[in-house]
């Protein structure tokens, strides 16, 4: 009687596949966009706008007067949100019966390493924005991103059903050649922003690295690798679009915020980085990862939503 009771407690307490997509989706999000808070953070010069942590100064935790504390508390206070929505994620994956242990496992990595982003910015602020910090932080964001994606999706699958892939093994692979690229491509982006103009300290000094030109060439070497990856994967699924219509929407989603993404960072070299376009930039490079890290995922583990209609 007592483990039939315990077993019904358990049982009240599970999430719906519905409502843990939900939160799911909310974890995608904030991850989104606690990357371009951040961003906003150094491309305003207030990455040393709070000089101590948690708290912003010593003896006075909330930020005076002062655009850049806002600006840097701001993402601190924001950072707490990210961390209880991928905690409830991580509690709802373990409550959500018949998700793979593997997406619980994963939802618990997602949360370990948000929280991890606390003392990585603690460190950033202690070394002066010393820029293998600083980007270490940047790329632990789009890690923690791509998990959240694929957590989303595994929930869609796990709501509305699962197909088998449906795509040759070689095009998933390459698919996955596509991920690598992009993943070098926000390397190399990062990088290029490291020895650029916005260090993020204003009129403190800021140890760059190296020199911004040939980053930026390396950058745009990159880009091309990871644009013919994806227009290949294009291409085949365009010539079979009549069968996976869906799916070849899903690609030139993605593709179509490569071409933006590709547009704005032409226009931000040829008008010297004015910050708030370098802003947009970063939140469209997060919305690229993001797209393509699902749109691989789904060629591996498709939902059945995505599935070819039956003939």
């Amino acid at each position: 009687m007592h483990v039939e009771s315990a077993s019904a407690r358990v049982r009240g307490f599970e999430l719906s596949p519905a409502r843990f997509l939900q939160v799911a989706l909310a974890s995608v999000a904030a991850l989104w966009l606690i990357a371009i808070t951040g961003a906003a953070v150094r491309l305003t010069d207030s990455g040393l706008g709070c000089r101590h942590w948690p708290g912003c100064e010593r003896g006075h935790p909330l930020p005076a007067k002062d655009y850049h504390a806002y600006v840097e508390f701001g993402n601190r206070a924001f950072g707490g949100v990210v961390i209880v929505v991928a905690l409830l994620a991580a509690g709802g994956a373990m409550l959500t019966r018949g998700l793979p242990r593997w997406a619980s496992r994963l939802a618990v990595a997602v949360f370990l390493g948000t929280l991890a982003q606390a003392p990585l910015g603690y460190l950033a602020v202690k070394t002066d924005l010393r820029w293998p910090i600083v980007a270490a932080h940047l790329l632990l964001s789009m890690a923690l991103l791509a998990g959240a994606v694929v957590l989303a999706l595994e929930a869609f699958a796990l709501r509305s059903g699962r197909a088998r892939p449906f795509v040759p093994l070689e095009l998933r692979r390459l698919g996955l050649v596509a991920v690598a690229a992009c993943l070098a491509l926000l390397v190399s982006g990062t990088l290029a922003t490291a020895g650029g103009p916005h260090s993020g300290g204003g009129a403190e000094h800021v140890d760059r690295l190296w020199r911004l030109q040939p980053l930026v060439y390396a950058h745009a070497a990159t880009v091309g690798v990871f644009g013919l990856a994806f227009v290949f994967v294009l291409g085949y699924l365009a010539s079979r679009r009549e069968r996976a219509p869906r799916l070849f929407a899903l690609a030139l989603g993605v593709f179509g915020l490569l071409v933006v993404q590709m547009a704005i960072g032409e226009v931000q070299y040829r008008t010297h980085l004015p910050w708030p376009l370098v802003l947009v930039h970063v939140a469209v490079a997060a919305a690229v990862w993001g797209a393509l890290v699902g749109f691989v995922t789904v060629l591996w583990r498709p939902p059945a939503a995505l599935a070819p209609a039956e003939t």
